[in-house]
């Protein structure tokens, strides 16, 4: 039987005049691994923080079995700024000592990519006084969990970590015997990690058994029994149980939640995007060049990030852009942004950048830009505009669209001033979409929004007719809301990847095995060098052909969607469906060829 870690018993905490928890009992035992999820402001924090004795609560107890080896990742590290990381994370082990832990070698390589600390200029000699948040806070986490622990407390644990931390730190706990308690916005995680759920509503905590997946469907089922909540929110939730069940497979490693029930409960949701419909849409809107680069070169200040890249981003084209920290993600985007701006007339070090004359562009950056914080919230929106044409005969008017992203009556005269960071982030999107772009650029959307508002937001951006490219270490949300994942793989290169995440972290993972240290020339070395003279000449000649499938590739992606949509247009002509039928079947058998010459092209380079 599992012994009890943590009780809270009849626990109940009053901010001001509301009610963060009111009369909350719950427990935790060994081997527990519970994801805590909820609105921002709900409570999620406070509860946690309860739960690890670091707050006091006003009425009821916490208690704590006894020897209880507890460690917290809260969003502010206790980190000494005079320490190095050596003193911190590891402490006084000698080298040998340390480097022969499996666990704390295996720690350092998930974190920071290397036994030296790649990315630190002293390595573990660094100094943490000068360091980022962001730096800090995965130092405090591998510091976390070097230790033995019965019990982990994690507040968004996933916050500055790219997707192959991400995907590190899932395994890493999955492999742990400690328990877990976890806040995160983080979906894909949650199923990959949790086995329990806890949703803070209102003062209450709800409990669920299982990962994000069981969780969405056992809310909505409860919901749609009790029939209590509103008609919004419950078609909200069915909505994202049909792209669990519909979209990204295997969501779960081990789903318990009942597949017939759940295929019953979405039986009349209609798919995520009527993706034909959509390109349709934006072909009207767009025109057809968005943006073309010919032969590009991106720099950050002295650095060359991206060299020799031809690619287009057409009308409807939603890309996900994932890639190795400091590849170039944002710098992409903002030269881009740039041509867009001045119509073509800024161009980047070298090539050329062809902007569409009909493009409106709207550009969430990871900076959010203060707004006078003495207006209220719909104020703040109403100096964009009034109303907003979401296409597909939709408007809405900015109250509408407040409310749709949180914003309740009451809140939307809230100051600016008074809100909190995740909700200055959602009044930025917010006045983005006012202004009806036709082209969207989104660089880490997903900071600081709590999974209601990222559903929201998703179902916001399925009906959304332009193009759209998405940075974010998210992978559900990268995976809910676009079609096709391009990476930068630190080769200055940019790469089509047809299986998406899962085949970037394959690549990861292939480049970090053959990742060798350089070593001095030899002699052999030197009679070697005609031979790998020629292999360079191959990768080059193989990054060209590359580049030209992947156009070609794209031309065939919008042939097929052209083709499906002829196809309903003409259902009742059989003979005219039929011809059709044969070309888009020649055109798939024609496009499997060129995704295979792809996956031998891209080992080549």
């Amino acid at each position: 039987m599992a012994v009890n870690l943590v009780n809270v018993e009849q626990v109940s905490k009053v901010y001001g005049t509301r009610a963060l928890l009111d009369g909350v009992s719950l427990g935790v035992s060994e081997g527990d691994r519970i994801g805590v999820v909820g609105r921002n402001g709900d409570g999620k924090t406070t509860l946690i923080r309860m739960l690890a004795r670091l707050e006091e609560a006003d009425t009821g107890r916490v208690t704590h079995s006894g020897g209880l080896r507890l460690g917290v990742l809260t969003q502010h590290d206790s980190l000494d700024p005079q320490a190095t990381v050596r003193q911190e994370v590891i402490g006084d082990l000698a080298d040998h000592e340390w480097a022969g832990s499996a666990k704390i070698r295996d720690v350092l390589t998930g974190l920071f990519g290397g036994l030296d600390l790649p990315g630190f200029e002293n390595g573990l000699d660094t100094v943490i006084a000068p360091l980022s948040g962001g730096e800090r806070r995965r130092i405090a986490l591998a510091k976390l969990l070097i230790a033995e622990q019965d019990l982990i407390v994690l507040d968004e644990p996933t916050n500055h970590l790219d997707v192959e931390g991400i995907s590190w730190l899932a395994g890493h706990l999955r492999a742990r015997r400690s328990a877990l308690v976890c806040v995160t916005h983080d979906r894909w995680f949650l199923d990959q990690v949790c086995t329990r759920m806890w949703d803070v509503q209102r003062g209450t905590v709800h409990e669920y058994e299982g990962g994000y997946s069981d969780y969405v469907f056992a809310r909505a089922e409860r919901e749609r029994i009790a029939a209590t909540e509103e008609t919004k929110r419950q078609n909200l939730m069915r909505k994202e149980l049909a792209w669990l069940r519909r979209g990204a497979p295997a969501r779960t490693s081990k789903p318990r939640y009942r597949i017939e029930a759940a295929n019953e409960l979405i039986a009349d949701v209609p798919p995520p995007r009527d993706t034909s419909e959509l390109m349709k849409f934006a072909n009207a809107r767009l025109g057809k060049t968005v943006f073309e680069l010919e032969d590009v070169t991106v720099q950050a200040g002295p650095k060359t990030l991206l060299t020799h890249l031809t690619w287009q981003l057409g009308p409807g084209d939603r890309i996900g852009l994932v890639g190795v920290n400091g590849a170039g993600k944002t710098s992409l985007l903002r030269a881009l942004a740039e041509a867009a701006r001045t119509q073509g007339d800024e161009q980047p070090a070298a090539g050329k950048i062809v902007v569409g004359k009909t493009v409106r562009l709207a550009y969430l950056s990871q900076e959010v830009h203060e707004l006078n914080p003495n207006l209220r919230v719909l104020e703040a929106v109403q100096q964009v505009r009034d109303r907003v044409d979401l296409g597909k005969g939709r408007e809405m008017t900015a109250g509408q669209l407040c409310e749709k992203f949180g914003f309740t009556k009451e809140k939307q005269w809230t100051p600016v001033g008074d809100l909190s960071g995740g909700e200055r982030r959602r009044l930025q999107i917010l006045r983005l979409l006012m202004d009806e772009p036709n082209v969207l650029f989104l660089d880490e959307p997903t900071n600081d929004l709590d999974i209601e508002t990222l559903t929201q937001l998703e179902d916001l951006l399925d009906g959304w007719p332009g193009s759209m490219i998405v940075i974010s270490h998210d992978r559900f949300f990268i995976e809910r809301t676009t079609d096709r994942v391009m990476a930068l793989l630190g080769d200055k290169s940019l790469r089509m990847l047809p299986r998406g995440i899962d085949e970037y972290l394959e690549r990861r993972q292939r480049q970090a095995e053959t990742a060798v240290p350089a070593a001095a020339p030899s002699a052999g070395a030197q009679a070697a060098a005609p031979a790998s003279a020629v292999s360079a000449q191959a990768a080059r000649a193989a990054k060209k052909e590359l580049q030209k499938v992947e156009r070609q590739l794209d031309k065939m992606s919008t042939r097929e969607t052209t083709l499906h949509a002829q196809i309903a247009e003409h259902a009742t002509d059989f003979e005219k469906v039929a011809k059709l039928d044969v070309e888009l079947r020649e055109l798939v058998a024609e496009r499997d060829v060129l995704e295979m010459r792809w996956l031998e092209l891209a080992e080549d380079a």
